[in-house]
């Protein structure tokens, strides 16, 4: 059974995506605030694929708060990147740069705001990342990191990559942690399977922290649902 939602899954959402990512130019002719609602609307089917074919429920933890911030999320899977673009109206994603390179998306990607970032983070990168976010700043919007900087198992707790300090500094905003268990029901290699994945909102990071104490503070929180038995 979990062999053939998982085959479902990928029929359907594939199908799905390859024509609603293929209308993206048509969104982008109205500006960016249409592509932000038709990403929305590409995540939202995501989500239902997600809930009525695989059978994964989410649990959500804690208050999002109302006015723009840094968030700094855990990442286990795919099912967070797109779950939280639905949640955070339109957060102006942090995103590796090869993904920007995929035809099609990552044009669509770009035209949304996504902020690309090369894995070597060099001084120019983190520079032209920090430019980017704080444009999306200035429009008023939030802005996503994945601090760890890429996925990892569920248990993992790796150190936060220099790019999150260099953003919690640059944008003065409060940073809020997300945390969460998809990797449980998400694997990175083998089936989905049914279950809840839990998405916990920490406390904000209040602005102006000194880095090693602001990095604890959201490490913590990104962490906070990991058995560390």
């Amino acid at each position: 059974m979990i062999l053939l939602r998982n085959l479902l899954f990928t029929l359907f959402f594939g199908i799905g995506s390859f024509v609603i990512v293929g209308l993206a130019p048509v969104s982008a002719l109205f500006g960016q605030r249409a592509m932000i609602r038709h990403a929305t609307a590409w995540t939202r089917f995501h989500h239902h694929m997600v809930r009525w074919i695989l059978g994964i429920r989410v649990a959500v933890e804690g208050v999002r708060p109302a006015s723009p911030v840094l968030y700094a999320a855990k990442h286990q899977a795919m099912w967070e990147t797109l779950e939280l673009q639905m949640r955070l109206d339109g957060a102006a994603m942090v995103l590796k740069r090869e993904l920007a390179n995929i035809p099609v998306w990552g044009w669509a990607a770009l035209r949304y705001g996504a902020i690309p970032v090369d894995r070597e983070a060099s001084a120019g990168a983190l520079r032209q990342m920090i430019k980017a976010a704080r444009h999306a700043k200035a429009d008023g919007r939030s802005v996503l990191i994945f601090p760890e900087g890429t996925r990892v198992a569920p248990g993992e707790t790796p150190p936060l990559k220099p790019g999150f300090a260099g953003l919690y500094g640059a944008l003065d905003l409060p940073c809020v942690p997300i945390a969460t268990d998809s990797g449980l029901c998400w694997p990175r290699k083998g089936l989905k399977r049914p279950g809840v994945i839990t998405l916990r909102y920490g406390e904000a990071v209040p602005a102006g922290l000194p880095r090693r104490e602001a990095e604890a503070l959201i490490h913590r929180g990104i962490n906070a649902l990991e058995r560390l038995d």
